[in-house]
């Protein structure tokens, strides 16, 4: 039996430079922005509902969230790059993909993995190191153990041996490859 691999490939998206639209107002509407806010706080967000709960408004005050009292039509696909689907209604859901499939647009319908095209991960942030992890939509809470396992071994001040080597990479001579190459000596304890 031929192992599953996970094909996704990951991207780090400039949020601040993205439209995101949140379709849906409840938990896994708050769940889906608390975790966007946290890793990208400068994210541009809308977020469209017939009502909200009041634990969403409290979160997406943490943000620039603009929260818009209505039901879901594809007009507020409009501008929007990124778009999450996390109504309770399978078929507004649904109406949501198919909306963003003609337009070109990603989306990701929470819990539904056919109807994503891509997925939310555990993330770990430290400063400028940012590690995401995946289990190809299979199992989240797999994701967030992991998270939980690498905020514990990666060193808090690690942030401070970027910022270290970021300096000393301006400084080295000789072209891209004796760059790279110097910097793979130097950095090579790190993995011992």
């Amino acid at each position: 039996m031929k192992e599953e691999r996970n094909n996704l490939y990951p991207i780090f998206l400039k949020t601040k430079e993205l439209e995101m639209l949140i379709v849906g107002g409840g938990f896994v509407a708050e769940e889906k922005l608390r975790f966007l806010l946290k890793s990208s706080p400068d994210a541009i967000v809308t977020i469209v509902a017939p009502f909200f709960r009041k634990e969403t408004v409290e979160v997406a005050k943490q943000g620039k969230v603009n929260m818009i009292t209505d039901s879901y039509n594809d007009t507020y696909l409009q501008g929007k790059h990124l778009v999450i689907a996390t109504t309770d209604v399978p078929e507004v859901n649904i109406q949501v993909y198919k909306d963003c499939r003609s337009q070109n647009k990603l989306v990701n319908v929470a819990d539904n993995p056919p109807y994503c095209d891509f997925y939310m991960g555990g993330i770990v942030t430290k400063g400028n190191v940012k590690v995401a992890i995946s289990t190809n939509g299979k199992s989240p809470t797999t994701a967030k153990r992991l998270r939980q396992f690498f905020e514990e071994v990666i060193p808090e001040d690690i942030n401070q041996l970027v910022q270290n080597l970021n300096s000393y990479r301006k400084t080295i001579k000789g072209n891209f490859e004796q760059k790279v190459e110097t910097l793979n000596k130097l950095t090579e304890s790190l993995v011992k």
